[in-house]
């Protein structure tokens, strides 16, 4: 199937974020401007990566906490988008980030992991987490998504 063929509103949500991220001219997203890598992408669960760098400082030197937090973000909403029927999209209402450890700017490598808790009709929750190279746990977070289901 070519990239002119096909048809977002006829894919489910995991097959959409398959597709999405696998076509030569993909359409842009969050992860191209920090340098995200899409390492998984399951039902219900998503993992993404990246790696720091000198421009993610935070005044005090280190890597600044709405990395984490758009991390975090972009691995729950796509966890829970995994789970959504074709044409059915969502939208963040609710982020909390807890935030374990400082995190180095120079090349530390970061993973998320996004996994849903609870999807319902109208609304889906989801929990975070970024570890870092040695495994050391660096924020986790919850969301709440609010669904939206194509009229039938």
């Amino acid at each position: 199937m070519s990239e002119a063929t096909i048809d977002p509103a006829q894919l489910s949500g995991l097959e959409l974020l398959r597709t999405a991220m696998t076509m030569p001219s993909r359409p842009p997203f969050i992860g191209d401007l920090l340098g995200m890598e899409v390492e998984e992408l399951e039902q219900g669960r998503v993992v993404f990566a990246l790696r720091t760098r000198p421009d993610f400082a935070n005044p005090l030197g280190t890597t600044h906490g709405g990395i984490c937090a758009t991390l975090l973000d972009s691995v729950m909403g796509c966890a829970v988008h995994t789970t959504l029927e074709a044409g059915a999209g969502y939208t963040t209402l609710e982020l909390k980030v807890n935030y374990i450890r400082a995190v180095p700017t120079g090349g530390q490598r970061l993973i998320a992991t996004g996994t849903t808790i609870h999807v319902g009709r109208t609304t889906a929750t989801a929990e975070g987490r970024v570890v870092d190279e040695q495994g050391r746990l660096v924020a986790h977070a919850t969301t709440t998504c609010v669904i939206f289901r194509a009229n039938r």
